[in-house]
């Protein structure tokens, strides 16, 4: 561990255990397969972050294609991005997607976290992304941060809920018995509750949500859903993390997405700025897919418009009776 044996998740808050690190031989540059600089603009304090800055050979060294200022600026550290900054990491390095940490910060929450000019020929935000950028901070602050693990759910175009509860072949649950239901839906056989969820009118389309399990986000529930539209079906697995899928026009399309994961290397320009924007929020970027402006998060955790029970189908096979 290159002299760090010891670094908790916690030492990265404290400039006293890691300068006691560093002053006992750990190496600035080398974490085992990470770079303590990159960690602590993550996740540490500013005084940890310009320790670390102080030392290190290079301010501006790559891991997996960007610098620890990248990574606070997409961890929405401004703080950390600041302290570095001032310790002579550059803002306009393009790294992933041919942006620059300073770039995407003007398309972010504080676009004004770098107060000088954009130097010439670096390309920031473009008016559509701009756009695009505006919508996801609204798309973000209206949906908020609320519990969804275990939740499934599928964000599809243009339909509503009663054009959804159609199209599922579903059946409306009555008031009465989707209280009973939903004062302890684990009393319930998982056989019989995954075919519960509810569904909910929101603009742009509609959500359908099981906040016990995955079956609006299956192949067989997405298709029916989105003949002649689009959508986009998450799972929030509590075991292996948020699980998402595509479905364009009945057909289902990419899977096993990582929604609200953040930017990935091979990105290009506009998904790494998706990623951005996103980035621990897998719901919004659910719903940014399918264009959804959702006002609150109502639609997912519940009360929907709506609760209905689904046919008693095999939702995870693919087949060719598609409902138009």
């Amino acid at each position: 561990m290159t002299g760090w044996t010891g670094a908790t998740w916690d030492s990265w808050g404290h400039l006293g255990d890691i300068r006691a690190l560093l002053d006992a031989g750990a190496d600035p540059d080398t974490w085992g397969e990470f770079r303590p600089l990159h960690r602590a603009a993550t996740v540490g304090s500013p005084e940890v972050v310009a320790e670390l800055a102080g030392r290190v050979s290079d301010v501006d060294t790559l891991s997996s294609g960007t610098t620890a200022l990248w990574e606070a600026v997409v961890a929405g550290r401004p703080d950390n991005a600041r302290v570095l900054v001032a310790a002579g990491a550059d803002p306009w390095l393009p790294q992933l997607g041919g942006w620059s940490p300073g770039g995407l910060a003007l398309a972010g929450p504080v676009p004004d976290l770098f107060p000088f000019p954009v130097p010439d020929g670096q390309p920031g935000p473009t008016a559509a992304e701009q756009a695009t950028a505006r919508y996801g901070r609204q798309l973000v602050e209206a949906l908020g941060r609320f519990h969804f693990e275990g939740t499934g759910l599928a964000c599809v175009a243009g339909i509503d809920a009663a054009e959804a509860i159609r199209r599922l072949d579903a059946t409306p649950v009555d008031e009465e018995t989707a209280e009973d239901f939903l004062d302890n839906p684990y009393e319930v056989d998982a056989s019989e509750r995954m075919l519960v969820a509810g569904v909910t009118t929101v603009p742009g389309g509609c959500v359908v949500t099981q906040p016990w399990g995955y079956t609006p986000s299956t192949p067989v529930a997405m298709a029916h859903l989105t003949v002649g539209t689009i959508g986009y079906g998450l799972y929030a697995n509590a075991k292996s993390g948020n699980q998402g899928r595509i479905a364009r026009n009945g057909t289902s399309g990419a899977h096993g997405l990582h929604p609200g994961g953040g930017p990935h290397l091979d990105d290009s320009r506009e998904d790494v700025l998706t990623g951005y924007l996103y980035r621990g929020h897998a719901v919004a970027q659910a719903c940014a897919f399918a264009g959804l402006r959702p006002t609150d998060a109502r639609a997912v955790t519940g009360p929907a418009d709506t609760w209905i029970r689904l046919p008693d189908l095999d939702y995870r096979e693919l087949r060719s009776d598609r409902r138009g």
